[in-house]
């Protein structure tokens, strides 16, 4: 019993957003890897007041890595479910430690997700100098007319 209690209390849950898009590689045999970090927010806030946020890095291996790049983005919420691992990469003195992510799930939907980028997008376009101005068009001249012009249909090009 104690065994599947182990178990059961390796398993954790992180929600928060993806602070740049997934990192996808292949391992020699073909296996899929993805790595990220996850922007997890605290349950309390600093002494201004503010709500601080741990960054954990993260990987996700086969066909989850897979999707996961496929659709996730920066910004995107989401949230985890894994297990923490600590390595000891290439013999050094240095240890890394990350969660291994065994499921993943979306925690907005698309047309949140979306809509968050664009307005990323727009917030970056208003940063960029503005271009020279393009030379002066024609006016449109049924732009003020409010009534529905009556064409036959043997005026028409299609």
């Amino acid at each position: 019993m104690g065994e599947h209690l182990v178990d059961y209390l390796s398993i954790f849950v992180l929600v928060g957003r993806l602070t740049r898009d997934p990192e996808l590689k292949f391992t020699p045999n073909g296996a899929a890897v993805a790595t990220f970090t996850l922007a997890v927010n605290r349950n309390f806030t600093n002494q201004s007041g503010q709500r601080e946020a741990d960054f954990i890095n993260c990987v996700i291996w086969r066909k989850p890595a897979e999707t996961l790049v496929n659709y996730a983005k920066k910004g995107t919420f989401l949230g985890v479910t894994g297990r923490i691992q600590t390595r000891n990469p290439q013999g050094q003195r240095v240890y890394v430690t990350e969660v291994v992510a065994e499921t993943f799930q979306l925690m907005e939907s698309k047309d949140v997700s979306e809509q968050r980028a664009n307005e990323s997008n727009e917030t970056a376009e208003k940063s960029k100098p503005t271009p020279s101005p393009l030379p002066k068009q024609e006016t449109d001249p049924f732009a003020q007319s409010s009534t529905a012009i009556d064409l036959p249909d043997d005026d028409l090009p299609f």
